[in-house]
């Protein structure tokens, strides 16, 4: 077992673990998935178990589970906010989202051409890189995330789809 500073949100039935600095808008960002319809699982503190060789479990300690902190209003309860269909006691964890301040000076994945993984307990579970700066909606960008990893496991994948058909017009271009 692991014990890892973030959050654990099951978005359209995708695991999604959210890493990142403190005060970055871990939680916040939770809470909004929370309000969409998704489940909260963890927050602030995810205890990660690998209980087979491609499967990890995250989980909230005990004493925290259901209740998440928003700097400025404190402590809440989500299961008693948003009711008992908010929250969940155990997800798999299918997806790594770090959110990091936006550095201009870094180059971000533009077409999602390269995966990138992240090791937990010696498994490597596919993960992103968001830039967070204000006015982007992070809730909308991890649901459209968790969309995108599902259809990669499902054997589809947008951006080997755009690049080859970017690839068939230049080539159709220059027999031109």
């Amino acid at each position: 077992m692991e014990t890892m500073h973030g959050e654990l949100v099951e978005v359209y039935g995708e695991g999604v673990l959210i890493l990142g600095e403190s005060g970055v808008g871990k939680s916040e960002t939770a809470l909004e998935l929370v309000k969409r319809g998704h489940r909260l699982v963890a927050d602030d503190l995810v205890e990660v178990r690998r209980v087979s060789s491609k499967t990890l479990v995250g989980s909230a300690p005990e004493v925290i589970r259901h209740f998440v902190e928003i700097r400025g209003i404190g402590i809440l309860d989500v299961k008693y906010l948003y009711g008992v269909g908010s929250v969940k006691m155990t997800e798999s964890i299918n997806l790594v989202i770090k959110m990091e301040l936006w550095n201009p000076q870094k180059h971000y994945e533009r077409l999602g051409v390269d995966e990138q993984h992240t090791d937990i307990l010696g498994i490597k579970v596919p993960s992103l890189t968001i830039p967070v700066r204000p006015g982007r909606n992070l809730a909308i960008i991890i649901e459209v995330a968790a969309m995108n990893n599902r259809q990669r496991k499902m054997g589809y994948n947008a951006a080997e789809t755009f690049t080859r058909r970017i690839t068939e017009d230049i080539n159709r271009d220059t027999k031109l």
